[in-house]
């Protein structure tokens, strides 16, 4: 089944609130290499100004996920995960992400555009604390390859 380009311009409703947890915040700086203390220790963190740990930039992509499998899963939309290359990713951040936060997303399938085999599908979630607060915006492109690719 090809990806289903009916879904570009879809939204989806925002997600249940993703409840951002101190370790996990620890545990995936120290995935990526971010050894900022703000990122581990509370009281660095609160010395900066911050509620409680802050989660690196990338961390984001954590939560967007989360609502990005809303698309990839739906049988309709026609997106074989084994066949999804991630072309791209950007983050515009409004405020950093502490633990603590929870946070809820909409997700957009802002375009789907088929070239040489394969589908470009951009999707953007917009993520905000539960009240509202605008808090990150996700920006991904996966490259799902044909079939006969």
């Amino acid at each position: 089944m090809a990806v289903n380009t009916a879904f570009a311009g879809r939204s989806y409703a925002p997600t249940e609130a993703y409840q951002v947890g101190r370790e996990h915040v620890r545990a995936f700086a120290a995935a990526v290499l971010a050894d900022h203390p703000a990122h581990h220790d509370v009281a660095a963190a609160r010395a900066l100004g911050h509620p409680d740990v802050v989660a690196p930039p990338t961390y984001a992509v954590v939560i967007a996920q989360l609502a990005e499998a809303q698309l990839v899963q739906d049988p309709e939309a026609g997106i074989d995960f084994s066949r999804v290359v991630h072309a791209d990713e950007r983050f515009v951040h409004h405020r950093p992400i502490h633990a603590g936060d929870e946070l809820v997303t909409t997700l957009h399938v802002d375009s789907i555009t088929e070239r040489a085999g394969l589908a470009m599908v951009t999707t953007r979630c917009e993520i905000a604390a539960a009240d509202g607060e605008p808090v990150a915006t996700v920006v991904s492109t996966l490259a799902v390859r044909g079939e006969s690719s």
